[in-house]
């Protein structure tokens, strides 16, 4: 008897092992049709008496698979529970983007009188750090029963405590978590610098000088981080020891650091060494090209950044939104036209997977290359127009000779219910300066405050003084100057200059260089505007007096530059 009992219990223990790695496998597949062909045929078989081993398998398969719903139902009709169901079914349900429920199960758990283990808790602190709703108060509770079971010395549960505070922008309390932990791993490292960046990045340095220190070695997640907010902080000295350290540690091939370092040595500006680190990357993605051609760009390179995106093209990457948008802004800072009709072929060709960002960058550069017929038909063809596009096209109409045009643009941006910004109005000022419509240009000032909210800037009264001056009504734009409800900083100043200058009004060009000169003594645009109003008046003693100051104050004149 003794024997048959044995070689039955035996072949229990082999089915239960044949259909639980079954069941992995589904879960390793997400296969839930086999999961629930095994739990039809267990049930079959047995009649629903299968061993509580064989159900926590079979309820992890559901709900690791999605079928969260059969997982509920499955686990509440299970004759017995422990500590591993309970733990599956909370991690599935986090896992599957219901972290409210998740909690709802762990607080259920809690009050069977079943005892979570490091796992539960781990998943219980997840479902707090995805969902806003769940607040740091309910962190705090799984925390406090954390340390009364005895498990505040467990790495795993410190990381996800640390995750939650600073998913909740509690960035000063993760801190204070962070230098409290005694056996702080790798992931604790990088959870704290990683959340430092979400916030402020200048923690960054001392973390990382710290976590060197303590001889933690960092990962290739340690490197792109730091070397991402290293870069924030155009922190070059630093970057550059990192840089050192990366490739002592044998990271310098990985296409996440690769494309950290090349951003560090982009936002200082060093485009050489930025090459030579992207020339280091074995296999470039998209995003490393891209991120090339906006370094050339942001480093006044346009030509460049537009050769990097036809290397990319030859290489034979496919370029993403954020490439197109770089090669029209680059086209538009070299009024390159016909290298922006390539580049709009390549847009035509993606089709709906461009946004409305890309379709504005193009607007642009049309506009800035002086086709405002091509600007009119992209604009025409976009399926959504945001302020940014009514903007381009009312400042591509002012700039290109259009005024009118700009403001009827303006017109139908109301018409259509789009909300004009700050730099809008700058756009249709702009416009109203460029076309001498001076009570255009009034109305449309006076509006700002009274019917959009938005009070007027600096920007907004140097084109009106501009628009003022220019029609030679010099003391109207002096007198809106000294009306400013804040201290007018040299821009408006300069206008009024350059205005005062062309209609060869000397004393209103005195006082507004004086003024100017108050706010910028050594700013050499005032000097030699007002020496050309001199020369323009054949005040010779007056362009002497002037170079003599200049000169006593070490102010030198920027020197020109040309194309040609």
């Amino acid at each position: 008897m003794s024997f048959t009992w044995d070689k039955n219990q035996e072949e229990e223990e082999e089915e239960e092992s044949k259909y639980s790695n079954i069941l992995r496998q589904c879960v390793k597949t997400s296969k839930l049709d086999n999961a629930k062909a095994i739990h039809a045929k267990l049930l079959k078989n047995s009649g629903g008496t299968s061993s509580l081993y064989l159900h926590n398998h079979l309820l992890n398969a559901y709900v690791k698979c999605g079928d969260t719903v059969n997982g509920l139902k499955l686990f509440d009709e299970m004759p017995q529970k422990n500590v591993v169901s309970w733990t599956a079914l909370i991690a599935g349900f986090v896992q599957k983007g219901f972290p409210i429920e998740a909690f709802s199960l762990f607080t259920r758990m809690h009050q069977s009188g079943t005892k979570p283990n490091e796992f539960t808790f781990v998943s219980a602190l997840h479902a707090c750090s995805f969902e806003d709703r769940l607040n740091l108060t309910h962190a705090y509770q799984v925390y406090g029963l954390i340390t009364r079971l005895g498990f505040e010395s467990n790495v795993y549960l410190a990381n996800a405590f640390l995750t939650a505070l600073i998913r909740h922008g509690r960035l000063g309390e993760a801190l204070k978590v962070f230098e409290w932990c005694s056996n702080k791993d790798i992931v604790t490292w990088n959870a704290m610098i990683g959340g430092c960046m979400q916030s402020c990045c200048s923690e960054v340095p001392r973390l990382w000088y710290k976590m060197i220190h303590e001889g933690v070695v960092p990962d290739n997640f340690s490197f792109a981080s730091v070397l991402t907010g290293l870069a924030e902080l155009l922190d070059f000295e630093l970057g550059v020891q990192v840089h050192a350290q990366l490739v002592k540690f044998g990271h310098g091939s990985e296409i996440c650091v690769g494309n950290s370092l090349v951003d560090m040595y982009l936002k200082n500006r060093s485009l050489a060494e930025g090459f030579k680190a992207f020339e280091e990357i074995p296999l470039k993605d998209v995003c490393s090209w891209t991120q090339m051609a906006a370094g050339c760009l942001n480093c006044d390179e346009p030509i460049e950044a537009l050769r990097v995106i036809g290397e990319m093209r030859r290489a034979g990457v496919m370029p993403n939104k954020f490439t197109l948008a770089t090669a029209f802004s680059a086209c538009a800072n070299t009024v390159t036209f016909k290298e922006g009709e390539k580049v709009h072929g390549l847009r035509i060709k993606l089709g709906n997977d461009i946004d409305v960002c890309v379709d504005n960058a193009l607007l642009d550069m049309y506009a800035k290359c002086g086709c405002m017929d091509g600007a009119f038909l992209v604009f025409r063809s976009m399926g959504e127009h945001t302020t940014v596009s009514w903007t381009t096209m009312i400042m591509g109409y002012a700039q290109n000779g259009y005024p009118k045009k700009a403001l009827e643009t303006f017109d139908q941006m109301r018409e259509e219910g789009a909300e004009p910004n700050y730099i809008t109005f700058i756009c249709v000022l702009y416009a109203c300066s460029q076309g001498g419509l001076i009570d255009e240009g009034w109305k449309y000032f006076t509006s700002m405050s009274h019917d959009h909210g938005i009070l007027p800037g600096e920007d907004h009264y140097a084109c009106m003084v501009n628009l003022l001056g220019r029609a030679g009504r010099i003391r109207e734009a002096e007198e809106l100057i000294l009306s400013m409800p804040f201290q007018p900083g040299l821009l408006v100043w300069q206008t009024l200059l350059g205005a005062s200058r062309l209609h060869g009004d000397m004393e209103a060009a005195k006082r507004a260089a004086e003024r100017a000169l108050q706010v910028d003594r050594v700013d050499p645009s005032i000097y030699v505007l007002l020496s050309n109003t001199f020369a323009g008046l054949q005040n010779w003693d007056g362009v002497g007096t002037l170079r003599e100051l200049m000169q006593s104050r070490d102010v030198k004149k920027v020197p020109g530059s040309s194309w040609l």
